[in-house]
């Protein structure tokens, strides 16, 4: 079995404080034969301020390291997890360019700028209604975003949003109402060689992926990765072979790992 964990975040992120080094560690005593490192690039920041780019240097600093530690013994991959490229375009395709880039995970983290801009996890998701307005927006800007295909590789945890709405009090929220756009939404990516992403939330989000990866199946999506959104070493791989049954399940026979930002099919 070939484990990729393709999802991670270490201390170059906002939101962590793990070393690279101490995820690789672990992706190795787990057995894993590959681990990308994807670390946050929003172009809004928590509350919608624009951002105005990305420093490199410590991104780059320590995947040397860790990577000339390994060497041999672990394929480390540098990606990034670029989100909300609609907001400035050219200010993606710049920030791209900066590394020599194996992998990059489009996302959408937050309400878009005429919604405000704010980050899901700062709204007040108490309702349905409100639940739903969020996913109305969301829904729009993942749209935006299949269309600028040179700022990602595949799309970022597409049912996001949800991890945020189970305390819904007149839930539950589904994704029932979205099918036409999620139909859309895949169908663009299929056509223009892009994929998608298992993201197993650190082990605690599988089952929720069957009827999505069957959906993307169903409109001719074949590129997927897994990974765990991991912020620390310990959650390194939680969640993969499960991933990976259930890309089986759906009709998958392959799962996606990069290099050079061109995908490698793994027979699962």
């Amino acid at each position: 079995m070939y484990l990729a964990d393709y999802h991670t975040h270490t201390r170059c992120s906002f939101d962590s404080q793990a070393a690279l080094l101490d995820e690789a560690a672990q992706a190795l005593s787990l057995g894993l034969k590959e681990l990308c490192t994807t670390d946050h690039c929003d172009l809004l920041d928590e509350h919608g301020g624009r951002v105005a780019g990305l420093d490199w240097a410590p991104i780059l600093e320590q995947y040397a390291q860790a990577a000339a530690a390994f060497e041999g013994r672990l394929k480390l991959r540098l990606g990034l997890e670029l989100g909300e490229a609609p907001v400035d375009p050219e200010l993606a395709r710049g920030i791209l360019a900066g590394a020599p880039l194996d992998f990059v995970i489009g996302s959408i983290h937050n309400m878009s700028p005429r919604a405000g801009g704010e980050d899901f996890y700062y709204l007040p998701l108490t309702d349905a209604a409100a639940c739903y307005a969020v996913l109305d927006d969301y829904f729009a800007s993942l749209l935006e975003l299949v269309k600028l295909t040179d700022t990602y590789d595949v799309l970022g945890h597409v049912i996001y949003p949800l991890r945020y709405m189970s305390g819904a009090s007149n839930g539950p929220v589904t994704l029932d109402r979205y099918q036409d756009q999620l139909r859309a939404l895949f169908t663009a990516a299929a056509q223009a060689g892009r994929g998608i992403e298992v993201n197993t939330c650190r082990g605690q989000t599988l089952d929720e992926w069957l009827p999505v990866l069957e959906l993307y199946r169903a409109c001719g999506g074949e590129i997927v990765t897994v990974g765990t959104d991991a912020h620390t070493a310990q959650d390194i791989g939680k969640g993969i072979q499960e991933a990976q049954a259930l890309l089986r399940q759906a009709g998958f026979r392959y799962q996606a790992v990069f290099c050079r930002r061109i995908p490698q099919f793994i027979r699962l």
